[in-house]
């Protein structure tokens, strides 16, 4: 992994920004559209606010969440909530989102039809993902009931997903779509996460899944 450490986290979130901005721009100019995916949570609410007044073509892009909680998405709960409310505004509202959500009373009723609306804009252009201090990233949680089918490399695109640790039932990007990604970037902030990378770097997919990035990852911290 490639480790960048900024002084304060308003300077990481404004560099991130600019450089996903730059990002995607070079995909609109190269193949005249681009996926962005990003994590949800409150940790990169500034970076969408810095990349929603960006000047790009947005409604060439193409938005998907790493994962998702299986609620609607008027709960607090819902990724897709925050997203609306932070980035899919201002310039970045003509942007596409690619639900991970259907009114189904369980994520694998729904699996088929979510992975058939995500195919056509694969493989991701920009990722943008987080890391929690159990090493998790997505909803790729360590002792999930499906992460070794997720780590796979058959694995399908998206996978329902349950942990303790992950509350509700998740649906999830699966590892082979994010290691297709053309650009990972890793967001991440604290001692203790800093702490959890380092170890996640010696460790594998299965103990530690943001591991299965890692090797062609931009990881961004500060305190």
């Amino acid at each position: 992994m490639d480790f960048h450490e900024y002084p304060d986290r308003e300077m990481m979130m404004l560099r991130v920004a600019q450089r996903i901005a730059s990002e995607l721009g070079e995909s609109l100019r190269a193949n005249g559209r681009a996926t962005l995916s990003v994590p949800g949570g409150t940790t990169p609410g500034p970076v969408f606010d810095t990349l929603s007044g960006v000047d790009l073509d947005w409604s060439q892009v193409s938005v998907v969440l790493n994962d998702e909680r299986w609620v609607a998405e008027d709960s607090p709960r819902s990724n897709t909530r925050l997203l609306r409310e932070r980035l899919l505004r201002g310039k970045a509202a003509q942007a596409r989102l690619i639900p991970l959500f259907a009114d189904f009373p369980a994520p694998e009723t729904a699996i088929e039809g979510l992975i058939d609306g995500l195919l056509p804009h694969l493989p991701v252009s920009v990722l943008l993902l987080g890391m929690g201090e159990d090493m998790h990233t997505a909803s790729l949680f360590p002792g999930a009931d499906n992460l070794e089918a997720a780590l796979g490399a058959d694995a399908p695109s998206l996978m329902a997903m349950r942990a303790e640790a992950a509350g509700e039932p998740r649906i999830t990007l699966t590892a082979p779509v994010l290691r297709a990604a053309v650009r990972v970037h890793v967001l991440i902030t604290g001692a203790a996460k800093r702490d959890a990378i380092e170890r996640a770097a010696k460790l594998s997919p299965r103990e530690a899944p943001i591991a299965c990035v890692l090797d062609q990852a931009q990881v961004h911290w500060a305190e």
